[in-house]
């Protein structure tokens, strides 16, 4: 499997792969379905944002960003996603594990994520690929601003 730069051309697949409302809410907390490829499309022209697809060489399998935060020296792992048919087989793990190795290498060692507190399916991913919970209180200060109460991970360097 290898991770590439997500092309324009991925946008429409990928926005057809939240099956309802509430699954593209937890994915990338927009409210409606189907999500508009205009919306994935867009979503790269943030110059901190890196998106990347995750492919078998024919198909893609996964979708995921990395944004970069350095005024604060840290990355974040956003909207990670599984293509419907490829899920139930660890490559959510994979895509994590990835999109991971991709802000170590552009130099961060703090690298966190959130996850929508309904979305346990996600989460259960997230800790198996070594990610694990913020204290409370950090928490409760990130949220502060946050339209949910997210579950906030981190991932050690040594983790």
């Amino acid at each position: 499997m290898d991770l590439l730069p997500c092309a324009p051309g991925h946008a429409a697949a990928v926005a057809r792969w939240p099956a309802s409302a509430t699954e593209a809410l937890h994915w990338c907390g927009h409210r409606g379905h189907p999500v508009p490829a205009e919306t994935v499309a867009g979503w790269s022209r943030d110059p901190d944002s890196h998106a990347y697809v995750l492919t078998d060489g024919t198909e893609l399998l996964g979708y995921g960003e990395v944004w970069h935060d350095h005024e604060e020296d840290e990355a974040e792992l956003a909207r990670i996603v599984v293509a419907p048919d490829a899920r139930g087989r660890g490559l959510g793990r994979a895509l994590v594990r990835l999109l991971l190795a991709e802000a170590r290498a552009a130099g961060f060692a703090e690298v966190f994520l959130r996850v929508h507190p309904d979305n346990a399916g996600a989460l259960r991913c997230y800790e198996g690929a070594g990610f694990g919970r913020v204290d409370a209180g950090t928490a409760a200060a990130w949220n502060a601003a946050q339209p949910v109460a997210y579950v906030w991970l981190r991932n050690e360097p040594s983790a």
